[in-house]
């Protein structure tokens, strides 16, 4: 069995996926920081400088709450729509990294299989020309 597991973990799929699941997570903060520092400010802007991650409805408890940490601090019951579609704008743009990166990737990957196969096919070798057939073609009518 321990056999069996070294051979899983050393198969190639295995480590480009654990290599992958690593910067995925490292990409998360570079994407989280956007959404936070550069998209957020400029929806506030927008919408009149309201930080939209405070967005939120008291479902139980009691008294007002300046801003959603106050209110989960305070133990209430919070209807946070504002995290809720910060949550759906960060997926969103990963999955709009994540897609122009697989189509940069596919598209190198053809570029090279292309120039692979161009390299393993060899010439095909020419032909006679026009000039080549007409003289076979004269030289068998002079031999009848």
């Amino acid at each position: 069995m321990l056999k069996e597991f070294r051979e899983f973990i050393s198969r190639g799929n295995v480590m480009d996926m654990a290599v992958g699941i690593i910067v995925g997570a490292a990409f998360t903060a570079i994407v989280n920081s956007v959404v936070k520092d550069l998209i957020n400010p400029v929806i506030g802007v927008i919408i009149g400088g309201i930080d939209f991650s405070n967005f939120f409805i008291v479902m139980s408890g009691d008294g007002e709450y300046a801003s959603l940490i106050e209110a989960r601090e305070a133990g209430a019951a919070v209807f946070a729509y504002g995290s809720f579609f910060m949550a759906i704008i960060n997926f969103l743009i990963i999955a709009l990294v994540v897609f122009l990166l697989v189509k940069l990737v596919n598209r190198v990957k053809e570029a090279a299989e292309r120039k692979s196969q161009e390299e393993a096919t060899p010439a095909a070798p020419a032909g006679p020309s026009e000039k080549d057939i007409l003289i076979e073609i004269r030289d068998a009518l002079k031999a009848r």
